[in-house]
């Protein structure tokens, strides 16, 4: 028996067929001969298309955490909470959508997105109809005499913090099975940012249905405020029911094949060499005689292939998935990457989160004159949002180089990129243009050029909204075509984290900024009660509107040095 030498086995990976892994299984083979079965392969395309329909339609009923604003200002005016009650509530449905997000992304990757839907139907659908019966009997507390409906704030909370795990449940599901099961298409960019787009579009829609259809009548007959009760109702029926279908439809389609790749991706880049496992697996096929240790045997010995095939792959994609969350955890840019993401989308949270407080201080009490409402601007904001997401990913799919493979980029000369065009524009200057972009409308709102001029707001909630929903569409893109799709749940997960706390700081600041004006402000002057204080005038939200926008900037120049920085992207050869 021939042996080969030390510098042989270490090229050994590179010296075999595309196909032939380290790791690899009777799975490789059974797709290779699946694929020439017509049957199989339109099957495949079924439950793709069904996936990604499913996805859609659930990441748009998910945009209903995104029509705060639509009801906020009501917490405040029938049941008398302050706004810093209002940001609490608000904050804590932000924290709760993302700080679990690598919980939920890790049991994504594992577990599938089928468990999370059902997760998010019990959640949300729990979370709405709590909400509506405290809402319910905040009312009556008020109408018997109470000055504040104050036993009704605690379970408020908690029904908001379940909406918001919920919703990222059903986001991450969504996403995770478009990301996945479309990684090889050319548009793939386009496809995972659908459910992304379809989200922020759930603005649009379900606002419109809370103030068209869902509404108050008003004593003269007119269409009042949205029916908070009913409309909460609304919400848990439909989530639960679309919580319920995902758990049977969502579904990773030849998730085998995706995770053979990813090995096969870095066995040809020689990221494997520290493994034991590999290097053994490695010797056995090209002839040496090697011990095995009974924990490797279930993965080495092809003798019990046909036995053990689904714990050998399991614990191939444990092995590859934890691997992965390793590396992406320790490459410094990704830590550039996620602060400067923290950094621009935290205004743009927190904005959205206090829409109606922000419109209310356009106007003194005796101005009627011009006003404009909450439900307009945040069905602007949804529209330009959902457009600047497509167009975004658009751009990114036409203009910018892509890695010929949907994998860990490596920087190795196996992942050069596909050159479409002669033009080709770098995702990183998309996602910067579309942060300064945000920032105008921070820029605008801090001037004060839109106090007593409500006709004007549509430049704030419009340019905010296209530069929000740009950056948050192409984020994901960009950690998919740097780190891949085979955990890409985690690695989301991980960076999603930002705009929490990015909400709930730039909450509180204005909270604070917006309290401190209250006190100056001429509802106090005239005797208005002291808990019920309203801020009127540019001073109740000037200054943290031109912080927000020097934090946007920040965060851009940050993103630019995770590019072409130090050791950035650009420096290792990392198409982006």
């Amino acid at each position: 028996m021939t042996t080969t030498s030390d510098s042989d086995q270490s090229h050994a990976p590179l010296l075999r067929t595309p196909s032939s892994s380290t790791l690899g299984s009777p799975s490789s083979q059974t797709s290779i001969s699946d694929a020439s079965d017509p049957k199989l392969r339109r099957k495949r395309r079924a439950m793709r298309a069904l996936a990604f329909v499913v996805s859609i339609i659930g990441a748009l009923c998910a945009g209903s955490i995104t029509v705060f604003s639509l009801y906020g200002h009501l917490f405040q005016s029938r049941l008398h909470y302050t706004q810093f009650q209002i940001n609490g509530i608000a904050s804590a449905m932000s924290l709760s959508m993302y700080i679990p997000v690598p919980v939920i992304g890790y049991m994504c990757d594992r577990v599938g997105p089928g468990p999370l839907s059902f997760l998010a139907s019990v959640l949300l659908g729990g979370g709405y109809g709590l909400a509506a019966g405290l809402y319910q009997k905040g009312l009556e507390e008020v109408s018997n005499g109470g000055k504040n409906a104050k036993t009704t704030f605690p379970p408020m909370i908690f029904a908001f913090v379940a909406i918001g795990v919920g919703t990222s449940c059903m986001y991450l599901s969504a996403i995770t099975t478009c990301a996945k099961n479309f990684g090889k298409s050319r548009y793939r960019g386009l496809m995972m940012v659908a459910p992304i787009a379809s989200f922020g579009l759930g603005g649009m829609v379900i606002s419109q249905i809370g103030s068209r259809i869902l509404y108050e009548i008003r004593p003269d007959g007119a269409r009042g405020d949205v029916n908070v009760f009913h409309f909460f109702l609304f919400l848990c029926v439909v989530l639960v029911i679309l919580g319920f279908i995902g758990t049977f439809t969502l579904r990773i389609v030849d998730e085998d094949d995706l995770i053979d790749g990813a090995v096969e991706e870095l066995e040809r880049s020689g990221l494997l060499e520290g493994s034991e496992i590999f290097r053994r697996r490695a010797n056995r096929d090209y002839g040496t005689i090697d011990t095995v240790d009974d924990d490797d045997a279930g993965v080495m010995d092809p003798a019990r292939d046909d036995d053990d095939e689904d714990d050998n792959a399991k614990l191939k994609k444990t092995w590859l998935l934890n691997a992965e969350t390793r590396r992406f955890l320790t490459d410094h840019t990704m830590w550039w990457f996620a602060v400067g993401f923290w950094l621009i989308i935290g205004p743009g949270e927190a904005f959205i989160n206090n829409l109606g407080t922000v419109i209310g201080t356009l106007y003194s009490p005796s101005t009627k004159t011009h006003e404009t409402s909450a439900a307009t601007h945040v069905s602007i904001m949804a529209t330009v949002s959902t457009v600047a997401r497509l167009l975004a990913a658009s751009l990114s799919d036409l203009l910018s180089p892509s890695p010929h493979s949907q994998h860990v980029q490596t920087g190795f000369p196996t992942t050069l990129p596909q050159l479409r065009q002669k033009l080709s524009v770098s995702r990183i200057v998309l996602f910067v243009a579309a942060a300064i972009i945000m920032s105008i409308g921070t820029l605008v709102q801090a001037s004060g050029v839109v106090q007593e001029h409500g006709e004007r707001f549509w430049i704030v909630s419009g340019s905010i909204g296209a530069g929000y929903g740009a950056v948050f569409s192409l984020t994901p893109i960009i950690i998919t075509m740097i780190w891949g799709v085979e955990n890409f749940g985690t690695n989301f997960g991980i960076v999603a984290l930002s705009p929490a706390l990015g909400s709930t700081m730039w909450g509180l600041i204005y909270s604070a900024v917006y309290q401190e004006g209250a006190r100056d402000s001429s509802s106090l002057a005239e005797g208005t009660d002291d808990e019920d204080v309203f801020c009127f005038g540019k001073h109740c939200y000037s200054s943290t509107f031109w912080a927000m926008t020097i934090c946007v900037w920040i965060g851009s120049a940050m993103v630019l040095w995770a590019w072409k920085g130090r050791d950035g992207w650009s420096k290792r050869g990392i198409v982006i």
